[in-house]
């Protein structure tokens, strides 16, 4: 294992581009489950540790930003893995401005606010609410963890299982994941049909609903 992580760290990994797309596909389910999580034990904590938040907007514990952050800091990172540090900032301040244009636009252009860093706890110095130091150091410390644990742990599925069943594994967890997203987000919407929202609301559930 040791060997195989050195060589994770010290040499460029060739995988086809089924096989990488099937590592893309795993990051993104990954990251969207890990954004998930982080969401839920912080808005316990900020609600006073008296509610428990179903965050995000979909069936399944998953949130789309933290995938597509996960995506822009392999890209960004990737060739970079043998300097900590500069992994650290990069994801800093690749995901500090994904987040900022990502709210604005949401509350500029589609006319919802996903999120409000001025209302909530450990939000020194935010920016009109979108991004503040904490959300940024925790995508930093989120993006050491993806280039030194997820991504070594996805090679590692894509190399010792059999292509096959790997891809079979990567495409089917994936597509899952964004069918329940592209339900929600559109599907739902343009058919009246009921959205997660709906339906968790109806359970009871404490369910952050956006209109």
């Amino acid at each position: 294992m040791k060997k195989m992580y050195k060589e994770y760290l010290l040499k460029n990994h060739n995988f086809d581009k089924k096989t990488m797309l099937g590592i893309f596909s795993l990051i993104i389910v990954i990251s969207g489950i890990f954004g998930w999580c982080y969401e839920v034990i912080f808005y316990y904590f900020n609600s006073g540790m008296k509610e428990i938040y179903f965050r995000g907007g979909n069936f399944l514990p998953w949130i789309n930003i933290y995938a597509i952050g996960a995506i822009i800091i392999y890209l960004l990172t990737y060739n970079k893995r043998r300097n900590p540090l500069l992994v650290f900032l990069t994801s800093m301040i690749s995901t500090g401005i994904l987040e900022y244009f990502a709210g604005y636009f949401m509350e500029y252009i589609m006319g919802i606010k996903c999120w409000d860093y001025s209302k909530e706890i450990l939000s020194f110095f935010n920016i009109n609410g979108y991004v503040c130091l904490r959300s940024v150091l925790v995508f930093s410390v989120s993006g050491l963890l993806l280039i030194y644990l997820v991504v070594p742990f996805c090679f590692y599925l894509a190399k010792k299982m059999k292509k096959k069943y790997f891809l079979i594994l990567s495409y089917s967890l994936c597509s899952i994941f964004l069918f329940d997203e592209l339900y929600n987000l559109l599907f739902a919407r343009i058919l009246s049909l009921p959205r997660a929202s709906d339906i968790y609301k109806k359970l009871g559930l404490k369910y952050l609903y956006f209109k």
